[in-house]
Order: C-alpha cells, then structure tokens, then sequence
C-alpha cells in the first residue's frame, strides 16, 4: 500500500498564517430493498463544502479534539460523509446521509481507493463473460508484451501456487496489495473501468493508471495480454494484449509548491491532471452499491453473483492476523493495518469483539482515506462513514514526509470513535439482523 496525500494555495492563505456460481439472484436478501434515502438540508457556509448541522456538531462540541481541523478544514481538504441506517421491521434498510466540508470540485488523490470499484468489475467481468470453466478460482497467467509490463505466472501464496482472481481480491482488501489492484486493471481494462463509471453515474471519475509503479501514461494505456487455465493445464479464455484510445478533456489539477522527481527537488506544484481521480461522495456511494445495492439506482448495482458479494465482505473485514490464504506476516501487516477508523491503523490495537470494519483505505502523496461501513454485532448497530484528508504541512509531495501518525490516523480514529458513541445511543425502533455479515474467518 502506497502512503502519501493533498494541497496549495489554499495551505498559503490559511495556514500562511486511501468459484462455481449456484444462484443467479442478484441482490442478497439482507440488503435488497430500502425504504427512503432522505438527506438533510445542507448548510452553505461561505468558502466551505457542504456541511450538515449534525456533523458539525461532533467538531464543534470537541474542540479538544477537533478545533486543529475546524481551523485547518480547507488547508487539509478534509472532507466527511456519514450515513445513518434505520431498518424497518423486514430489516429493509432506509440511509440517510449527512456531510462535513464536502465539495466534488476539490481534487484530492484517492489512493488505493480505487481498487475497490475495479475490484467489483472484475467480477462483474467474470460473470458477464459466461465462459464455462472460467471463474474466481481458474489460474490466471498474465504475460508481457509491451513497455514496462511484468508477466505473473505463479502466486506462492495460494493453496496450488497458482495466481487467481479470488486471491487477487483478498489481497486488495487485506492489506490493500498494489500488485493485485495492477492485475485486474489489466484484465478489466482501463476503457472498460472508466466506461463502467460512467454508466454507474460516476462521470466524472477517471481511473487512468496502475499504482506504486512509475510508468508513462502510454503504457499504462496498454494492458498485458492473460490466459486462463483450468487445472488440467487446458485453456479455458484467452484476453489479447488492450489499448485504451480514450481523448480525455484536459483537466487542471496542481497540488502542492514543490515535489521531487527522481530525487530532485522541482520548485512547483505537482501536476495530477492524468492521475486517478474520484469524488468522496462518488466511492461512498460505491460502497452503498456494494452492501445495500437496493438503495442504488439499477445501473449503479454490480452485477455479481451472490457467492461474490460474500467473498468481498468476508475480504473487507477480515483482519491480515487471520488469512491462511494468503499469509502475511504479522509484524508488519497488523490487524490495524488497513483499519484507519476505530483503530487508527495503531500496531497495537486490538480488535473489539463483535466490531468489523468493512472497508478501503488509501494513503499516496499525502492524501489518507478511509471507506467504511461499520458493524457492531453485540450492539446491533451499523453505520457508513468515509473520509478524506491531506496530512502534509509542508506541502511537498512525493518525499515520503506525511504527517499521517501526527495528524490523520489520530483524527480518523477520534471522530469515528465520536460518531460510534453517538450510534450506541441513538434510538432505534426495530434492532437490524446482521447475520448475513457474519463469517468465520479461521476457514
């Protein structure tokens, strides 16, 4: 996982001073319809995103807490989408969204983040191909055949050694493995993945490139040729080596006052105007899809088997300390690893009993995020909260200097603590069932 985050002129004037299918059905049960999706009014305070009464009253009852951010909130682009979830008595959920200093036209890097959309079309792809023999668990061999491509052709860290895309997965949400994100991108494709946002409704998102890997925007249009194979060695689908022609309108996007390049220091703002991009409402929103596809518009579902719904929440929430396949060592990927909220991705923290996270993190150039759905299963309650934030006072990007431990891994976990809080006593008239979100994941 690549650690880095957001800024600039902004910084200067305020601070100047991240398997064989058995059904067809398409939406699983717990989560199949919604009863409302109401949003309150916004307040529209002047040179600030959107901003909801209820959220701001966490900031503003906490200075404590809370008052650096409040002070720093546009310096930091710091931006929070909170949803609260009310069943009914069939357990139908009804979300109401609430947001803090939200604002679609700020651009920020989403990291790792996009790995989970591009994740979900992969399976999405698996499906829609209908090619029998060819499914989560088939060997996927990907060669080499353009400029700065690596070929895979084994995966030490699956049962027969073999790579796949399950394993792909569990690697992404694991420990957010930037190898595996690259591996579906190429087998997607990126005019795929950026046409499949679109019709989602996401039209102004752009995920244009690989991640943690320094290549030109020509060749991370080209993606590798890969074949599938089933166990007896027999070719089940071969995908021919891809290009993306796609004309994207330019796009002005210049972040910081200086960033290195090749080890040099370059006195000017960083330009991301070909860099991924992605709105924090626009990967909220993906997560809905993910966990209550009837609260979304048909085209913003997934088009996944039920048994894949399964191996991405298990692959979400499961901490790297319990994986057999793939294996991590514990020492550097912790439980907290990928848990920015509750856990502030802290070494030490141990998990709560019956508390999961299913979530994306991403931290790149500076930029920490976290996309989450949280679960209590003791207390029965659950909760949506994704945040954004820019920890680098010193606005040079691409040195590897954040302030994530200072600043963004102590606010993401003191706000979603604020905010669990709240939820353990809001009243609630029917308790939801969230068994369909249970897992044993020794297995």
């Amino acid at each position: 996982m690549t650690r880095s985050c957001l800024f600039g002129v902004l910084l200067l004037l305020l601070l100047g001073c991240h398997s064989a299918k058995k059904t067809t059905t398409e939406v699983p049960a717990f989560s199949d319809t919604v009863t409302s999706i109401t949003t309150p009014p916004a307040i529209p305070p002047a040179a600030t995103g959107r901003t909801d009464s209820l959220l701001d009253q966490f900031f503003v009852q906490n200075p404590q807490l809370f008052d650096s951010i409040i002070l720093n909130k546009l310096a930091w682009n710091v931006q929070v989408i909170y949803t609260q979830i009310d069943r009914n008595e069939k357990n139908e959920p009804a979300l109401r969204d609430y947001f803090w200093n939200v604002d679609r036209n700020r651009y920020f890097y989403p990291a790792s983040t996009v790995k989970m959309p591009v994740a979900l079309m992969a399976l999405q792809k698996l499906k829609e191909l209908g090619v029998r023999g060819l499914d989560l668990k088939t060997t996927m061999v990907t060669g080499a055949d353009y400029s700065g491509q690596t070929p895979v052709y084994n995966d030490p860290n699956t049962p027969d050694g073999k790579p796949n895309i399950e394993q792909y997965i569990k690697r992404i949400f694991l420990v957010s493995d930037n190898d595996a994100f690259n591996r579906l991108y190429e087998f997607v494709g990126p005019a795929a993945i950026n046409e499949n946002l679109r019709k989602m409704g996401y039209g102004e998102a752009q995920i244009r490139h690989r991640v943690d890997i320094a290549l030109s925007e020509d060749e991370n249009r080209h993606t590798n040729p890969i074949q599938f194979f089933d166990a007896t060695g027999k070719l089940v689908y071969s995908q021919a080596a891809g290009v993306d022609n796609e004309v994207f309108e330019r796009r002005n996007e210049l972040l910081g006052k200086a960033f290195y390049k090749w080890g040099k220091l370059v006195n000017e703002p960083m330009d991301f105007s070909t860099k991924n991009r992605i709105a924090l409402e626009d990967l909220h929103n993906i997560l809905k899809s993910i966990y209550f596809p009837g609260a979304m518009q048909p085209a913003q579902r997934f088009n996944i088997y039920p048994d894949d719904y399964k191996l991405v929440y298990k692959a979400m929430s499961q901490y790297p300390t319990e994986s057999r396949f793939p294996t991590y060592d514990t020492t550097e990927f912790y439980s907290a690893y990928c848990k920015f909220f509750m856990m502030g991705a802290d070494p030490k923290a141990v998990p709560r009993p019956g508390l999961r996270i299913f979530n994306k993190v991403g931290d790149a150039y500076g930029f920490l995020l976290d996309v989450a759905y949280v679960v209590d299963f003791e207390n029965k309650i659950e909760f949506m909260l994704s945040i954004v934030m820019y920890c680098n006072e010193d606005n040079i990007l691409n040195d590897d200097h954040y302030d994530y431990e200072r600043i963004g891994y102590p606010f993401f976990k003191n706000i979603s603590e604020k905010i669990y809080q709240y939820e353990l006593h809001r009243p609630r008239k029917y308790a939801p069932d969230l068994n369909s979100l249970r897992f044993d994941y020794q297995r």
